[in-house]
């Protein structure tokens, strides 16, 4: 235990001193896009910009990761209408939508965010699919479609996706679940 411990505290340090250059470079990248370069200069620039702004994400899913399996994790647990969370997750990946009805969830309304987040882009890129769906259930998400594929990657009998694995750990710190049902990964949270 004191070694998994000493692990999470590692990678914790890491993301913290990573994000140094990160900022650097992200600035500059922000400084270049407000200038007209020209294309294909600009063209060059958005993509460093939206680089720069994955990594970020992936930082802040990695420190979160870290802080839950080294038990420093305070999560602020509050009401959060379920919709409303898939529907911020959805807005953050390209190709991913929600639906349905949501009901109120007792959660860190990021954390779940980025569960969702998560679990929704791996089905997409892992299943080739163009478009996913998180649809909404009172105190359930189900991301479908889930293509045979991308079931074992979800359910981390394959660990070939760092985002689906920490989405399935902030959803079990949560004291939620993940439950494959034929092609849907159903996300319960608490009510």
């Amino acid at each position: 235990m004191a070694s998994e411990d000493t692990f999470a505290r590692l990678v914790s340090l890491a993301v913290h001193d990573l994000r140094t250059p990160l900022a650097t470079v992200s600035g500059f990248a922000r400084t270049l896009q407000r200038g007209d370069l020209g294309d294909p200069a600009n063209q060059y620039v958005q993509m460093m910009v939206a680089a720069t702004g994955q990594l970020a994400d992936l930082l802040d899913d990695v420190g979160l990761a870290a802080r839950i399996e080294s038990g420093r994790w305070e999560p602020n647990v509050q009401d959060a209408d379920l919709f409303e969370l898939a529907q911020e997750a959805a807005a953050q990946v390209e190709g991913v939508r929600a639906e349905g009805d949501g009901g109120t969830v007792r959660v860190d309304r990021d954390a779940a965010t980025i569960a969702l987040r998560q679990l929704a882009s791996c089905a997409r890129r892992h299943g080739g699919l163009d478009e996913v769906t998180i649809a909404v259930s009172g105190a359930e998400a189900a991301i479908e479609p889930v293509t045979e594929a991308a079931a074992p990657i979800l359910m981390r009998v394959q660990m070939r996706d760092l985002g689906a694995a920490i989405a399935a750990r902030i959803v079990s710190a949560l004291g939620g679940s993940l439950e494959l049902d034929a092609q849907r990964l159903v996300v319960r949270l608490p009510a």
